[in-house]
């Protein structure tokens, strides 16, 4: 296991960052995962802005001053993340090498669809359908008028962003299109959320470097969800996205196996759904939690979509791109959920000797083989840019006009790099704009079908430290939540209510 591989001596060499002391073979393994955030506070204190620590057989530099984050996203050819990443991802979806040269070169054409489908004008079209979709499952699953429904939170938002997700990029099957099968089809969908999450409660494990093979539920969970992606089958289903087909044609033309080619796709299913979900759930619990977020959601909302119909069921909502960079109140919520629920971390790997300039001027050899690592949880938890760090404040994205904050200061210096839950650079995720908008619009459709209630609103929720340094951490538990289909009755008394609530906290 990599995480008990012997480690070579290592010497110090002129200009490296100090190493940090850790045990005969493992480094500093154990103190870095009991807490990450902890460790990397305590090391920045003894051994300043940049060091390096042996973890689970790998040597990790860390920056960890936020001035020099652009200094590190700048050497883009001595730090390389494809390969890290690629490297990454085969090991643990077991698709193919795509460093290798005979496919290096079609893969950067895979790459760039990212960015061809999922940002400008074909964002607004995926946007769209999955809109459309959010409000097919949400309503679905509504109860009829004043009756309740409790599930846990976690499975509530689950359920509806997942198949909504996985309907928006990979289409609809035949039971969708005919009389009386859509039942049959959401068992199926069922299915897939449940292997989904099997495989993903599993990653941190891969991502230590533990074989998939050793985890016998993961493989099983993994190779499922890569049968119902087998091009085949995809090739069955309507209304897939482009994104997909443009990828499925890639593949295709890169004359990889079948399985190899539906691995990539679980790739991209988890890639879609890993960090949406518990930003998600973060997200409405939050709101949910605080009466001066909901109230300021729900009086944002309920001004955009006021000219359409609360209680029937059968209009569709509609929410153009304009509308959705209107909800300045619902970006500031997803923000703050998401500094305080992201922990990924940036790695980069060395792809020769050469020495990094920090913005103060120090500088720090780095060897080829290396990792240089980037640890964004250290800004959105640190009191001097954000105030009373842990706690949760819906409006701290704004400005006292209301409008979109994006001034954070340290040391009497602006920052760039205030706020990275999708990573910087190379790393930066290429569907984070889509990411945004679908939390964004499950939020809205949330709050204005449904009235929502927290069973037992006291209870702290904490994010499950497990998972640090792989994205957005979900709950460490679920927690109850009532529902009920909001009706013209309800929001125009909610709104009354809302409304002053919300003047209130505005005087």
């Amino acid at each position: 296991l990599k995480w008990i591989t012997p480690l070579s001596v290592c010497s110090r060499r002129s200009g490296e960052p100090p190493l940090v002391p850790g045990w005969p073979f493992i480094g500093v393994t154990l103190d870095y995962a009991s807490n990450p955030l902890r460790f990397l506070r305590d090391t920045q204190k003894k051994h300043g802005d940049v060091f390096t620590c042996a973890i689970a057989g790998k040597y990790f530099t860390f920056v960890t001053d936020p001035f020099s984050f652009s200094a590190v996203a700048r050497q883009s050819k001595n730090l390389d993340f494809q390969k890290f990443a690629l490297s990454f991802s085969r090991r643990v979806f077991g698709h193919a090498d795509f460093n290798q040269p005979l496919f290096s070169e079609s893969y950067r054409e895979v790459h760039g669809i990212f960015r061809q489908t999922l940002q400008g004008p074909p964002l607004q079209q995926l946007a769209e359908t999955m809109l459309h979709n959010l409000q097919m499952v949400l309503e679905r699953g509504l109860p009829c008028e004043h009756d309740w429904l409790e599930e846990g939170l976690q499975s509530f938002t689950n359920r509806i962003m997942f198949e909504a997700g996985f309907l928006t990029l990979f289409g609809k099957d035949a039971g969708f299109l005919q009389s009386g099968g859509i039942s049959g089809s959401r068992i199926c969908m069922q299915k897939a959320e449940q292997d989904f999450l099997v495989f993903d409660r599993a990653f941190p494990l891969l991502a230590a470097g533990l074989p998939i093979s050793l985890i016998a539920q993961a493989w099983r969970a993994r190779e499922a969800l890569a049968e119902e992606l087998l091009h085949d089958e995809l090739h069955q289903r309507k209304c897939i996205s482009d994104l997909i087909l443009r990828r499925m044609d890639a593949f295709d033309r890169m004359h990889l196996d079948e399985t190899g080619k539906a691995r990539t796709h679980v790739c991209m299913l988890w890639a879609s759904q890993a960090n949406t979900l518990p930003a998600a759930f973060w997200s409405l619990y939050y709101t949910l939690r605080s009466v001066e977020a909901f109230s300021a959601a729900r009086t944002e909302i309920d001004s955009v979509l006021s000219d359409q119909l609360l209680n029937n069921q059968d209009q569709i909502i509609h929410l153009s791109r304009e509308q959705l960079d209107s909800m300045a109140v619902l970006e500031s919520i997803i923000q703050e959920a998401l500094r305080l629920s992201s922990a990924s971390m940036m790695i980069r790997v060395a792809s020769d000797d050469f020495t990094l300039t920090l913005d103060s001027g120090q500088t720090a050899a780095v060897r080829k083989g290396d990792y240089v690592a980037l640890y964004p949880q250290l800004i959105h938890l640190d009191p001097e840019i954000y105030p009373d760090p842990t706690e949760f404040k819906y409006d701290r994205f704004l400005d006292e006009r209301g409008q979109r904050q994006s001034h954070f200061f340290k040391s009497g210096r602006r920052l760039k790099h205030f706020l990275t839950p999708f990573g910087s650079g190379a790393s930066e995720c290429p569907g984070r704009f889509f990411a945004v908008h679908e939390i964004k619009q499950f939020l809205a459709l949330t709050l204005w079908r449904c009235d929502l209630q927290l069973c037992d609103a006291d209870v702290t929720l904490d994010p499950d430290g497990g998972r640090a340094g792989l994205g957005v951490l979900p709950p460490s538990r679920d927690v109850l939540l009532r529902y009920r289909r909001r009706t013209n009755s309800t929001a125009d008394s909610e709104s009354v209510r809302c409304k002053k609530e919300y003047e209130d906290l505005s005087l």
